[in-house]
């Protein structure tokens, strides 16, 4: 009996540490860029499924001038702007993180889905703005949502997409 009593108590145990691994919650210490933040207590974190132009021009240019058809002067413009919407959104608020299968990128960022107090997905949000793009190269448990979002922000013109 006192062997069946403990090894439902380390289920237990077992069951709940998982779930508290694939799930944080943190304040927003510092903002980066429009795709990677500083969550108190968790570290750097990169937003899984989207990418936001950097600040100065690098290899990923090509692929917003080649593919997307996006002029590089046109990039560092967004890429003010998605830092700006994050600071203004953000910064400061306790928000919560999702993950993936992925849940770490080459740098030793956590990847997860950040969202705010009021449910918003910050990932999706800053798609359908048009200051992301959908990372394109790997699966990700919403990537169908954000192709779809990233389409509609086309079509409106907006941020990246702007005439």
């Amino acid at each position: 009996m006192w062997q069946r009593f403990c090894l439902v108590l380390a289920l237990l145990f077992l069951l709940l540490g998982s779930a508290h691994a694939t799930e944080l919650t943190g304040q927003v210490l510092w903002v980066y860029d429009g795709d990677t933040l500083m969550i108190e207590n968790i570290g750097k974190v990169r937003l899984l499924g989207i990418d936001t132009p950097e600040y100065k021009a690098s290899t990923r240019d090509r692929f917003y001038t080649e593919k997307l058809h996006i002029e590089a002067k046109a990039l560092r413009k967004i890429s003010r702007q998605a830092k700006n919407y994050n600071i203004r959104n953000i910064k400061g608020t306790r928000v919560r993180l999702e993950f993936d299968k992925i849940q770490e990128d080459k740098y030793d960022r956590l990847l997860a889905y950040v969202y705010l107090p009021n449910g918003d997905m910050l990932n999706l949000a800053l798609l359908e703005n048009g200051l992301a793009t959908v990372f394109r190269r790997y699966d990700f448990k919403y990537k169908k949502d954000f192709l779809k979002a990233e389409k509609k922000a086309q079509k409106k013109g907006l941020g990246l997409w702007e005439k």
